[in-house]
């Protein structure tokens, strides 16, 4: 099938290597501005804009893909579908009417509706996820689902694991609807739940919660964004792994224990050891790296 590719992410640039390499090699990728990153604000291209030069893909990033000059470039490669996995913009109309678009969604929609669908399907403690290929409408993530496959959370998952088999499930499934061209179900709105985008409230730690939640938190912002936690003289510590502590004499909630091999946080109930850390300004270390830098 003739198809044209929407993606931004490197979550999206995976299912775009998978899409590129199948009988439904896109005719033409579409992505965002190159944008400035990193201390030095130098501009930076996004993953799918890197990957289609890698792969000899015809390539324009638009500053809106809703513009006539951005639809006139699809127009002339006369795609039978259009895909879209993570673009980072709003399609519109007329556009969005024009073609058959197919969304990758790493949910399983109805839940996680939005922008962050991963991060709080492990912040929710959900026993599973997955990916749902959807045909774009105007509401959000709302429209018909085409096809559904589903993963399991293991215990010790992050973003980083759970994206990757989220990655490779999206683009088998994107392939298959592809080539099957199977009918699309309308989603139950019973059963609708939002994937609010992520702020900066999400990353703090709070130790007035369980230490099994804050467990959560941190493998779920790991390793794109990183948790953060509030240290005495508004000081902020990077927080990138940790291990719920099982003994029954933890450090009251609130309280960060310096004393031992590894910091160990209270929490409201249990305890977490702080196993990979960030102080500001420097670069993640282990925590007996930093219990050293802090008592020297």
């Amino acid at each position: 099938m003739r198809t044209v590719y929407l993606g931004t992410s490197a979550f999206a640039a995976s299912v775009l290597r998978a899409l590129a390499a199948s009988d439904h090699r896109p005719a033409l990728v579409l992505t965002r501005p190159d944008r400035p990153r990193g201390r030095g604000r130098r501009l930076a291209s996004p993953p799918v804009a890197g990957l289609a030069r890698e792969l000899g893909l015809d390539l324009d990033q638009p500053t809106s893909v809703n513009d006539e000059e951005a639809r006139a470039r699809i127009a002339a490669v006369a795609p039978e579908a259009v895909c879209v996995c993570a673009f980072g913009a709003r399609i519109k109309e007329p556009l969005l009417s024009e073609y058959e678009m197919l969304n990758v969604h790493p949910s399983l929609l109805p839940r996680w509706r939005g922008a962050a669908p991963v991060e709080r399907a492990v912040m929710a403690g959900d026993p599973e996820t997955g990916v749902s290929i959807m045909r774009l409408t105007a509401g959000l993530d709302s429209g018909p689902v085409c096809a559904q496959a589903a993963t399991r959370i293991e215990p010790g998952d992050t973003y980083g694991t759970l994206a990757e088999r989220l990655e490779r499930l999206g683009a088998e499934l994107l392939i298959d609807v592809l080539s099957r061209q199977p009918g699309c179900v309308p989603q139950d709105e019973a059963g609708v739940t939002y994937a609010e985008k992520l702020t900066a409230e999400d990353r703090l730690l709070d130790p007035r919660r369980s230490a099994a939640e804050l467990d959560r938190v941190i493998r779920a912002l790991n390793p794109h964004i990183g948790a953060a936690l509030e240290l005495p003289g508004q000081e902020r510590l990077g927080v990138w792994e940790a291990r719920i502590l099982q003994e029954s004499a933890n450090p009251e909630p609130g309280r960060l224990d310096l004393d031992g091999t590894v910091p160990v946080l209270g929490c409201s109930p249990g305890a977490l050891e702080l196993l990979s850390v960030q102080p500001a300004g420097r670069r993640p270390m282990s925590a007996a790296d930093f219990l050293r830098g802090r008592r020297v």
